[in-house]
């Protein structure tokens, strides 16, 4: 198989998102510093570049942070085929690979939420080189992680609000907000 890489910007300037015509990953992965990919082959290399400053994995791409002093114009080809490479030779996104169906926990309405997160929200915000995933709910407020291309993305703030929390309130009249957690 021929694989194929193509880039996208995402709406956060210091990041890019690296499609590959192959599924990399069940899941995400979210490797947002060099020490945390001591288990990862695949982000190990990536953070081999000096101007590589975060790292996520999530279906068939990988999205990659860069430093404040590099310019894509510069770097993205280089990532390009470092992708491609890495891609052919099947580097290991991880050691320890599990293809489980998520689990949600909680109680019913934890669960309805967690659900929803999962159906719609995942696929946009993956769409835009992040992820996004539940952390808990109490008196109304349902507190959410984003990773990839959202943690520290300008817009994430307006798609929070205006998108995530309007659809969850529309579907669970009990949520009143939805708040980020800090990473």
């Amino acid at each position: 198989m021929t694989i194929n890489v193509y880039t996208e910007q995402t709406p956060n300037p210091a990041t890019m998102k690296f499609m590959v015509n192959k599924l990399l990953i069940n899941g995400s992965e979210d490797f947002a510093t060099k020490e945390s990919a001591e288990h990862s082959p695949f982000a190990k290399e990536l953070f081999k570049f000096n101007f590589v400053n975060g790292v996520f994995f999530a279906s068939n791409f990988v999205t990659i942070t860069k430093t404040e002093d590099a310019e894509w114009p510069d770097i993205e080809p280089i990532l390009k085929e470092f992708v491609k490479g890495a891609v052919e030779s099947e580097y290991k996104i991880k050691e320890d690979t599990s293809d489980e169906a998520p689990v949600f926990a909680g109680t019913d309405l934890e669960i309805k939420i967690q659900q929803i997160l999962h159906d719609y929200v995942r696929p946009a915000v993956e769409q835009d080189g992040g992820a996004i995933s539940y952390k808990s709910f109490d008196e109304g407020v349902v507190t959410v992680e984003l990773r990839g291309s959202c943690s520290g993305c300008p817009s994430s703030t307006i798609t929070l609000k205006s998108g995530i929390q309007n659809l969850l309130q529309r579907m669970v009249p009990e949520v009143k907000e939805v708040v980020s957690e800090a990473l």
